[in-house]
């Protein structure tokens, strides 16, 4: 079983897969860090010098990969994964996508500086121009976000009653 998790940055996909990994007992897997780690860059280093196109080059490189694994595994995306060419129909062949939905001002609250600095396109902005900046670019994305397998509200839940969802719904489709 594939549970890939999408959403925007700083929704939680790395936490909750983590802890969602250990309880279902499977391997947990983030993409950013995978990336990171074959690159020996940052993303965002990867982006200025790089750029977009190579990044997400990079990132289906690694659901095809991840497609042909032959273990039980927990994705984290990229924020921006699920938008570039037929990412999110690939990772629904694949297996089960969960959309962790979050509200801009609930991820500007739970991101930290250090978060904010090593996102390309939130680096130097305030918090005003942060929420202004996530709420225009979640609506460009929501589409995208929209053809996961299952949306998961996490404005109403704890992360404890998310992985419990979700465990839920791969359950029942088993």
């Amino acid at each position: 079983m594939k549970i890939f998790l999408v959403g925007y940055m700083g929704c939680g996909k790395s936490s909750l897969g983590r802890k969602l990994a250990k309880s279902a007992g499977m391997r947990f897997v983030d993409m950013d860090a995978i990336i990171e780690e074959r690159e020996g860059a940052a993303i965002s280093d990867i982006f200025r010098y790089e750029g977009e196109e190579y990044f997400r080059h990079k990132e289906r490189e690694l659901i095809e990969e991840l497609a042909l694994a032959d273990d039980d595994v927990v994705i984290s995306t990229g924020g921006g994964a699920p938008t570039w060419q037929d990412n999110m129909q690939r990772m629904n062949s694949i297996g089960k996508s969960f959309y962790l939905r979050r509200t801009a001002q609930q991820i500007a609250s739970r991101l930290s500086p250090h978060g904010r600095q090593k996102r390309p396109k939130l680096r130097g902005l305030n918090d005003e121009e942060l929420v202004t900046f996530m709420t225009t670019n979640m609506a460009e994305r929501e589409p995208y976000y929209a053809k996961a397998s299952h949306c998961i509200d996490c404005l109403s839940n704890s992360d404890e009653e998310v992985i419990r969802k979700i465990l839920s719904i791969v359950r029942e489709d088993e």
